[in-house]
């Protein structure tokens, strides 16, 4: 274990959990056609995986803030009836989960995805019992930073001593929210962001596979 202080691991879902390749690239497809942009290849828009759907509509496709918050609305048609299940659970996932609760250890999903939509999705996969809290953003834009979700958590959990506290995430949003709220990050490479990425961003940890990662945590 990293050390003997930590009683809560947090989680992020998408890249981390599971692989949301199709379900988001398909939602985002969605929206941009009714915007007149066609994508031909969705690897395009893997991109889109991780960080707050405003930003990436933004800074990939030069949406205003305006145009972007209506493309999310429009995801969301996709997203909401079919895209959230089109998502796999990573191979070996749930076993983690599994060891990391029956350790004693607490279990957090500190998502930026809206938390009516994790909801779902973990309840669709049978997951949802291995969290003691299930933490995410607001359909209304709010609380969609990393950090935001993070001290969501801390704070319904009651704020407990921040070296008690880990962060489990594929892409530096997990890193940086996890460093703006003074706790430990684990950077995993299965996901979608590289070693680069997480390094430079700063991450405590590196994680190759959910076995490093197992082994990191417990």
């Amino acid at each position: 274990m990293i050390n003997k202080d930590i009683k809560y691991v947090l989680f992020d879902l998408d890249g981390t959990l599971t692989d949301p390749f199709e379900g988001i690239t398909n939602s985002v497809a969605y929206s941009l056609k009714s915007y007149g942009i066609e994508v031909a290849d969705k690897k395009e828009l893997a991109c889109f995986i991780g960080p707050p759907l405003y930003e990436s509509f933004e800074k990939y496709y030069g949406f205003s803030k305006e145009e972007a918050i209506k493309a999310v609305e429009k995801y969301r048609e996709y997203f909401s009836v079919t895209g959230l299940f089109e998502n796999e659970v990573y191979p070996c996932a749930e076993e983690l989960l599994r060891e990391i609760k029956n350790s004693g250890l607490k279990v957090v999903l500190a998502t930026s995805k809206p938390e009516v939509f994790a909801k779902r999705i973990l309840d669709h996969f049978g997951l949802s019992g291995y969290f003691d809290e299930i933490v995410g953003s607001l359909l209304s834009g709010e609380r969609v930073k990393k950090g935001d979700v993070i001290k969501e958590a801390l704070y319904r959990l009651r704020a407990p001593e921040k070296k008690s506290l880990v962060m489990v995430g594929d892409r530096h949003h997990d890193v940086i929210g996890a460093k703006e709220n003074g706790i430990i990050s684990i950077g995993v490479l299965y996901g979608y962001g590289s070693k680069e990425e997480l390094t430079d961003a700063g991450a405590d940890y590196i994680a190759e596979n959910i076995e490093e990662l197992k082994e990191i945590l417990l």
